[in-house]
């Protein structure tokens, strides 16, 4: 029980203000799957509309270990009653019928690392410009908001008059807002983003009016698809991700997936200084299914069995009738 009382009061400086790095924003394995979570411009993409589910269970046994779940929803606005020119999602047209250019998106997400809980949603915007066929340029904002707070209940406090804990509001909400830009093309991509571009200067419910301590984040994203012989296809791609503490807090995803028929893939990444991920799934008519393990490279592993994360997705665009709704813009 000591040991959960020291990590938890630890997890809750490292957040709240100690000049030490942090993960303030929830990570995910499968960036491939769901990209919007981390880039606003990807709202709407594809052209399709999606329904995406993630549960992440990070550093399993370890006390006060993070955890991470997300719903999302995006879809495009077209200016015809077709929402693609493919009927089948199992085809890569990715551009809309007539010329839809704006992409609509949200999720809401629950983030929390030991006594400290993250929850909140994004709205997105996204702008998408064709470039050329099947190429385009697209940028995203999202607004997002989110209730930043401590949960005392069941921690075992060394002082209960510890002057630390005892000067910061329990509850607070952060707006804040997101940036996304990407290239998409049908062999390969590029993006940026940048989270939290105010850094939490506004805080609302902040009687104690103390210091924010919110980092500004940067993802840069890549990947290619190359197809090979008899159906399969194998596609590198790579996650760089910083903050405003620049080096210090630098982590490069670098993936490798292999598809067979596009319909089922296996996948190995690496996350310098911290995991070797294992990542399978599978496609069934309209529905996405995916796992992730992480091997835990760090000296954590001798205390946790790894991180285990799960992705579900649906997506919608093979009757227009069913969908007239879309025919705005």
């Amino acid at each position: 029980m000591k040991l959960i009382s020291r990590t938890l009061i630890i997890v809750a400086g490292i957040i709240l203000g100690i000049n030490l790095h942090a993960q303030q924003v929830p990570m995910y394995s499968q960036y491939v799957m769901n990209g919007f979570l981390i880039n606003p411009s990807l709202a709407g993409n594809d052209g399709y509309t999606s329904v995406n589910l993630t549960a992440r269970e990070q550093w399993l046994g370890f006390p006060g270990s993070p955890s991470t779940y997300a719903a999302s929803f995006q879809t495009r606005l077209l200016k015809d009653s077709y929402i693609q020119k493919s009927t089948s999602v199992r085809r890569k047209m990715v551009r809309p019928t007539r010329g839809g250019r704006v992409g609509l998106g949200g999720y809401v997400f629950n983030d929390r690392n030991g006594i400290i809980s993250r929850t909140g949603f994004e709205l997105a915007y996204a702008y998408h410009i064709p470039v050329s066929d099947n190429n385009q340029l697209s940028f995203g904002l999202g607004a997002t908001a989110y209730q930043f707070a401590i949960d005392l209940e069941g921690a075992l406090l060394a002082h209960t008059d510890d002057e630390f804990l005892n000067n910061y509001d329990r509850v607070v909400y952060i707006p804040d807002f997101n940036f996304g830009a990407s290239y998409t093309t049908p062999r390969y991509y590029l993006g940026f983003a940048a989270t939290q571009l105010f850094r939490g200067s506004l805080i609302l419910g902040n009687s104690s009016d103390n210091e924010r301590t919110q980092l500004g984040h940067f993802f840069l994203s890549g990947g290619i698809k190359i197809p090979l012989e008899n159906d399969w296809m194998v596609e590198p791609s790579a996650l760089l991700k910083s903050s405003d503490m620049l080096f210090k807090s630098f982590q490069a995803d670098l993936t490798t997936r292999v598809y067979y028929r596009e319909n089922y893939w296996l996948g190995l990444s690496y996350r310098t200084q911290d995991a070797l991920i294992l990542l399978l799934g599978f496609t069934y008519d309209r529905f996405f299914f995916s796992y992730a393990y992480d091997l835990i490279l760090t000296d954590i592993r001798n205390h946790s069995s790894g991180s285990h994360e799960l992705s579900f997705a649906v997506k919608f665009g093979d009757s227009a009738r069913r969908y007239r709704w879309l025919n705005r813009y």
